[in-house]
């Protein structure tokens, strides 16, 4: 039976109990990590979708969607993205942004995160995956490294957005993500967070327990800076092996830039790969569905697509719009290596 979770991260953050602290006094016991960064069986690929009803791509293309995206901004109340993954059978994936769209107002900055001006966000939400139980993706603060996002350390010309948006400061901000989302007791966490010489854990008291939680983190620049400037590489944004635990990018038929693809792979071995995003995007192209997945045939190392359909109706990654390449995808997902389910479901 799956438990409701109209719950908001506010809530939580505001009631000690609900955020299952664990003051000497004894509150619930945290659920214990994931032992592995939830993966797929060996040789196989956890096919996806984000945004979007989850049934119409299920029927588009043949196959039960084992991932569900959703994308959220920080702060704001997300209790949907738990019960539309819940509703599909589908483990969720939480794409992390600052703003609700290009241009919007930004929430915080890498820089207020990493000094701890977005702890109760950090402490909520935690206790939010904790109440839902089951195995959850964050994907925070994806293309890091495209001047539209406004988390980005630069602008479209190439000047800097200053400290607060530096490289290093979303470092900082995503280590700082990490160690809490982990969990542990609050001293732990603040010992894991002065090694990182990072100001201790706001809004949570000495004594307690952030709950544990099974959590991967999804690392997923653009394979290329945009702006391409060598202070804008990926790899400037990388947080580290140890608070990374799947390597990504985001892959569209209007920019197929496999070159990139491939160099950025090689760069960034060792951890499971993933595409947070892809979609068709600019016109029918079977021919770009073919060439994807006989790259990721080729990549084994590949073991998360997750499709983007949009938000809008008819928007420009709708499926219904491309029936070329839906035939083309519908064929590539029949195969057995493209699973319709993760273990919990």
């Amino acid at each position: 039976m799956i438990r409701p979770v109209r719950v908001t991260i506010a809530a939580l953050a505001a009631t000690a109990a609900a955020l299952a602290f664990a003051a000497s006094g004894g509150a619930t016991a945290p659920v214990a990590p994931a032992d592995t960064p939830l993966v797929p069986p060996a040789g196989s690929v956890f096919t996806g979708v984000s945004a979007g009803p989850a049934a119409s791509f299920a029927q588009e293309v043949a196959k039960h969607p084992a991932v569900y995206g959703a994308f959220v901004t920080w702060g704001e109340s997300i209790h949907w993205a738990f019960d539309e993954a819940a509703a599909a059978h589908a483990r969720l994936m939480l794409h992390i942004s600052t703003t609700m769209g290009y241009g919007a107002p930004q929430k915080i900055t890498p820089l207020g995160i990493a000094q701890g001006a977005g702890d109760h966000y950090l402490v909520g939400l935690a206790a939010l995956i904790a109440h839902y139980g089951r195995p959850v993706y964050v994907r925070l603060l994806p293309e890091m490294d495209q001047a539209n996002n406004a988390y980005c350390a630069f602008n479209a010309d190439g000047s800097s957005r200053g400290p607060s948006y530096a490289p290093s400061a979303f470092v900082a901000a995503w280590r700082r993500a990490v160690t809490v989302l982990r969990g542990g007791t609050v001293a732990a966490i603040d010992a894991q967070l002065a090694a990182l010489h990072e100001p201790p854990l706001r809004g949570a008291p000495a004594a307690g327990t952030i709950p544990a939680t099974q959590v991967a983190f999804v690392w997923t620049p653009q394979v290329a800076g945009s702006p391409d400037i060598p202070a804008n590489r990926p790899s400037a944004y990388y947080p580290g092996d140890a608070y990374v635990d799947w390597v990504g990018t985001d892959f569209y038929s209007k920019f197929p830039n496999f070159t990139g693809l491939d160099a950025f792979y090689r760069e960034f071995s060792g951890k499971p790969f993933a595409f947070g995003e892809w979609a068709i995007w600019g016109g029918d192209s079977p021919s770009f569905v073919a060439q994807l997945f006989q790259w990721v045939d080729a990549h084994r190392r590949v073991e998360m697509m997750l499709y983007n359909q949009g938000y809008v109706t008819n928007g420009p990654f709708r499926l219904n719009l491309d029936p070329g390449s839906t035939a083309a995808i519908r064929r590539r997902l029949a195969s057995p290596r493209f699973l319709a389910f993760t273990p919990d479901w």
